[in-house]
């Protein structure tokens, strides 16, 4: 990445433990993502490891389209650390320090394999049908509060969705799960019954 003109503004998210760092441009390409829950998995990305180094108050990082989210430790106050997180974060992208060195380095947002066996075909069509209602209304959504959520398999009824960034971990994630995607998803599909979150 070149060095560039940088803004960052900072929205909360439904987390308290986690603030979105939106910038004024994209980070990763499209339908790309990064969690880094320590320094030892920072190899592939020096503004990564430019936060756990700096902040001792870092818990996790995400890195999504055009924004990263930060998630503290418990006794860590917003109030307390957010400046300084937004000042490094700006002048580290400002001076071109990489988000990641390379795209292979990020995951795609594919579905995780499940070590089920094949679906039949009827389950097949509800596979594409969930996968669908996920995409198109809810992704964006979850994407808006700085989190990531993917498919992860049907079974008899059950729906498995991972959940990442400021969603993982989250406890209003719980209510928005069963309120929002459940709901959604029973209403539309009559073979789900229930939606269970996978934390990364």
């Amino acid at each position: 990445m070149e060095s560039k003109a940088t803004s960052i503004y900072i929205e909360s998210t439904p987390n308290p433990n986690t603030m979105k760092f939106v910038a004024n441009y994209m980070l990763v390409q499209p339908n790309f993502f990064h969690d880094f829950t320590s320094y030892a998995q920072t190899n592939s990305s020096p503004l990564a490891k430019l936060l756990f180094e700096n902040f001792s108050w870092v818990k996790e990082i995400f890195f999504s389209s055009n924004y990263i989210t930060l998630t503290k430790k418990d006794n860590t106050d917003w109030i307390e650390v957010q400046g300084a997180a937004r000042e490094l974060i700006t002048k580290a992208l400002t001076k071109g320090v990489e988000v990641g060195e390379m795209v292979s380095d990020f995951y795609e947002k594919k579905e995780p394999k499940s070590e089920k066996a094949p679906v039949n075909a009827e389950d097949e069509e509800i596979v594409a049908k969930i996968k669908g209602i996920l995409d198109e209304y809810i992704k964006p959504a979850v994407e808006q509060d700085g989190g990531a959520i993917s498919f992860h398999s049907f079974d008899k009824g059950l729906v498995k969705v991972l959940l990442q960034g400021s969603c993982s971990g989250c406890p209003s994630s719980t209510i928005t799960l069963k309120a929002g995607i459940e709901t959604l998803l029973k209403r539309a599909i009559p073979e789900v019954e229930t939606v269970e979150a996978l934390d990364a």
